[in-house]
């Protein structure tokens, strides 16, 4: 059971850093410009990230040869993330970019745990997940009114 605890309070985490990362890009979109924003929380992130893996030698970065080649481009979606939130927050604000976000990766994930991709356990689209997105949907519609 405290496993599982540790694995929610983790994803939390993750959805904190979301909620938080999406007004701080914003703002430096605003003031700078969207490629800038862009730029500078990818710089900011590989900073915070290529210290660790400095200590550690380098980890296991010397095999990335076996990672599939289309995994290597996930960077590139970090790119639509920041983007699209540069562009949204300010229409919108930073609650309904969050919940946005967040839906979209709800569906996205629907797909990929149906259909297995990237590795993923399959896990079928069924009437009670559909119901589920569209309370989410319901939601946005709620919020952004």
């Amino acid at each position: 059971m405290q496993l599982i605890i540790v694995v929610v309070v983790v994803g939390l985490l993750g959805g904190i850093a979301v909620g938080l990362q999406t007004p701080l890009a914003s703002l430096i979109g605003q003031r700078l410009g969207v490629l800038e924003s862009i730029f500078i929380v990818h710089l900011g992130g590989m900073i915070l990230s290529g210290i660790p893996l400095l200590l550690a030698r380098g980890g296991k970065l010397g095999e990335w040869q076996r990672v599939p080649w289309y995994a290597l481009g996930a960077g590139v979606f970090g790119l639509v993330v920041i983007g699209s939130i540069n562009y949204t927050v300010p229409r919108l604000g930073a609650t309904v970019t969050v919940i946005l976000v967040v839906v979209g990766q709800i569906v996205i994930s629907l797909l990929v745990d149906h259909f297995g991709l990237f590795g993923t356990d399959v896990r079928p689209i069924d009437l009670s997940r559909i119901v589920g997105v569209g309370v989410l949907f319901l939601g946005i519609w709620l919020v952004i009114r």
